[in-house]
C-alpha cells in the first residue's frame, strides 16, 4: 500500500503531465489559429460602413498621448471618436482636446458625462460615449490600445456577414519596464492569450475580449444595451455570452493590437492578478477550477520538495521548466512578442505565483477595480462593498 507521501506525488505528478501536454498542445493551436481561413469574413470593396469608435478614459496612464492619437488616424473612409470620461476634473481631458484640436471636431468628440447605472466604471463610462454616437456601426476600444492604421478595416471587415454578431481582437501587452510590468506580461502574453486561443480552436468555450470589440448599435440594442452591463465585473465575457446565444456568430480575429502595461508598484500588481483571475472564474467558473489540472510548473516545484531534491525530483521539474519555457517561446515567437521572449526567465516565478492567485480567485468575494472596493455576487455581477 502506498504511504501518504508517494500518494501525494501522484497527485502532483497529474498537473505536471497535464500542463505539459497541454503546452505542447497549445503550440499546435496557436499556430493552427494563425493560419486559419476564416469563411465568416465575407468582406467586399463596397464595404464601407461609417463607424464611431468609443473611447473610455480615466486619468494619465502610461503613453495615454500617443495610444489615443493612434484611433484618430486610421486609414478608414469615415468614422468618429468620441474621447468619454466622468470626472470634470479628469487629468486627462487636456490631453483629449489636445487630439480634438489637431485632427478636427468634425472627427473627434470629447464627452465629459457622469452618467453612473450600475457599479461597472467602464460600462457607465461608455454610456456617456454612445448617447453621441452618430454611426451604427460600433467599436468599443480601451484607452490603452495603440493601434495599426488597419484595425478598424480588419475588425469592421467581418460584420459584413450578416451572421456576424460581434467581432473581438487579440491583443498583446507591451511597455513592460519594472520586473512586476513583465509578469503581467507574461500572464497576459504567455498564459491567457494562449488560453483563449486554445479554447477557439478546439471549440472549448468562446471568447470576448474588452479591449477592441466591434458591433453594431442594433445588435447591442437587441442584447439588452450597454445599461444591462452595468452591474456585471466581466461585461466583456457577458456581451459575447448573450451574442452566441442570440444564434449570431462571435468572431475571435487573428490580428493582434497592443495594449500597455501600466502598473505602479508590485501591490497593483498583486490586486490585478487576484483581480484578472476572480474576472476568468465569474466567466467561466468551472473551466477556471479545471485549470488546477494544468499548473505544471508550480507543483513539478511541489513533487521536487516533496522528494528532497532528490535526482528524480529535480529531472521531473527541470524537463518541466524546460518544456514551458520552450513552448512559451516558441507561442510568443507566433505572437510577435520580443518583449515576451526577453522575459521569459520570469515566466516560472510567474506560474508558481499564479497558483496562489488561482486560488484567491476561488476564495475572495471581494475584488478592488480602479481603486473602489466592490461585493461580487451571483451570476457574476457587483455592487459597492459596503462595511
Amino acid at each position: 500500500m502506498p504511504t501518504p507521501l508517494e500518494v501525494l506525488q501522484i497527485i502532483f505528478l497529474i498537473p505536471i503531465l497535464g500542463g505539459s501536454i497541454y503546452s505542447i498542445l497549445s503550440v499546435w493551436t496557436t499556430r493552427n489559429f494563425f493560419n486559419k481561413i476564416i469563411p465568416e469574413i465575407n468582406a467586399t470593396e463596397k464595404f464601407h460602413p461609417p463607424v464611431t469608435v468609443l473611447k473610455p478614459v480615466r486619468g494619465i496612464e502610461k503613453d495615454l498621448k500617443s495610444n489615443l492619437h493612434t484611433i484618430a488616424v486610421q486609414d478608414w473612409p469615415e468614422y468618429q471618436v468620441i474621447y468619454s470620461v466622468q470626472d470634470p476634473q479628469d487629468a486627462a481631458i487636456p490631453i483629449l482636446q489636445d487630439i480634438q484640436l489637431e485632427i478636427g471636431s468634425q472627427k473627434i468628440s470629447v464627452v465629459i458625462d457622469n452618467k453612473e447605472v450600475g457599479a461597472n466604471g467602464k460600462v457607465n463610462n461608455l454610456l456617456g460615449a454612445i448617447a453621441e454616437a452618430r454611426h451604427d456601426t460600433i467599436i468599443i476600444s480601451d484607452s490603452d490600445t495603440n493601434l495599426k492604421p488597419d484595425y478598424i478595416k480588419n475588425i469592421i471587415s467581418p460584420l459584413s456577414n450578416p451572421n456576424v454578431g460581434c467581432v473581438c481582437t487579440l491583443f498583446k501587452v507591451k511597455s513592460a519596464h519594472q520586473w512586476f510590468e513583465k509578469m503581467e506580461l507574461l500572464t497576459i502574453n504567455a498564459d491567457f492569450i494562449p488560453s483563449v486561443i486554445f479554447a477557439t480552436v478546439t471549440g472549448a468555450s468562446n471568447a470576448c475580449l474588452g479591449p477592441s470589440i466591434a458591433i453594431s448599435r442594433s445588435t447591442l440594442e437587441e442584447l439588452g444595451g450597454l445599461e444591462s452591463l452595468a452591474d456585471y465585473l466581466v461585461e466583456d465575457y457577458e456581451l459575447g455570452r448573450r451574442v452566441w446565444t442570440s444564434g449570431k456568430k462571435m468572431l475571435l480575429l487573428p490580428y493582434i493590437i497592443d495594449v500597455t502595461v501600466d502598473l505602479k508598484s508590485w501591490q497593483q500588481w498583486w490586486t490585478h492578478q487576484v483581480y484578472w483571475d476572480q474576472n476568468t472564474y465569474l466567466a467561466r467558473p468551472w473551466p477556471f477550477i479545471a485549470t488546477i489540472l494544468i499548473r505544471a510548473v508550480p507543483f513539478a516545484i511541489l513533487f521536487a520538495m516533496v522528494r528532497m531534491g532528490d535526482l528524480w525530483g529535480l529531472g521531473i521539474l527541470g524537463i518541466t521548466v524546460v518544456l514551458r519555457l520552450l513552448t512559451a517561446g516558441i507561442i510568443l515567437k507566433n505572437l510577435k512578442d520580443t518583449e515576451g521572449f526577453e522575459s521569459l526567465y520570469l515566466l516560472p516565478l510567474r506560474d508558481t505565483f499564479a497558483l496562489i492567485f488561482w486560488f484567491l480567485a476561488l476564495t475572495k468575494r471581494t475584488v478592488v477595480w480602479r481603486g473602489v472596493k466592490y461585493k461580487l455576487i451571483n451570476n457574476g455581477k457587483m455592487v459597492p462593498f459596503i462595511n
